[in-house]
């Protein structure tokens, strides 16, 4: 049965609004921020700030002093000076690098300059970037202990990287 005009009108009128509940909502975003804070990732990021290597023309006006440069080849490490030439090669043993050997002459050559900051690492292609990334870590800082406590020291924290020249003897 059809009903009238009037009385679709008057059922209109009386009609309420409905309500929004918002509980289920607030629920929602609970859940939400708390997925999100149990999620999210505390951990320390490190960023290291790069240089490229300086180029052929600035070697003319060069300061006396050391200019550290870490060769990594596949199967031994160089360290040496641009200036005067190698310092001391380390061979690999046979669990890979020497990083103890490295970071242990390094430790003597900040002491012998303690005013040098800069190194450059310079890798042969095809070398990992796991070894790149270990060998920063040990050319940047060392673990001193005092004890039970153990801190970082600094060696060189300013690294540039580069491609290590040709091996003396390989062709070219």
């Amino acid at each position: 049965m059809r009903r009238s005009y009037q009385a679709r009108k008057l059922a209109r009128h009386n009609r309420r609004p409905a309500e929004l509940l918002l509980v289920p909502m607030i629920d929602i975003f609970t859940v939400l921020v708390t997925f999100l804070l149990m999620t999210a990732v505390f951990s320390r990021t490190v960023i290291l700030e790069l240089n490229l290597p300086s180029g052929q023309a600035d070697l003319q006006n060069l300061p006396k002093d050391l200019q550290l440069e870490v060769v990594v080849r596949r199967n031994l490490m160089e360290v040496d000076d641009r200036s005067t030439g190698p310092i001391r090669s380390l061979p690999n043993t046979p669990q890979g690098y020497d990083y103890d050997a490295l970071t242990d002459l390094l430790k003597q050559i900040k002491a012998r300059y303690p005013q040098t900051t800069a190194a450059t690492v310079l890798l042969e292609p095809g070398i990992a970037y796991d070894t790149l990334v270990q060998v920063m870590d040990h050319v940047r800082v060392f673990e001193a202990s005092n004890g039970f406590d153990t801190a970082e020291a600094e060696l060189f924290p300013d690294i540039s990287i580069g491609d290590a020249p040709p091996a003396a003897g390989a062709s070219p």
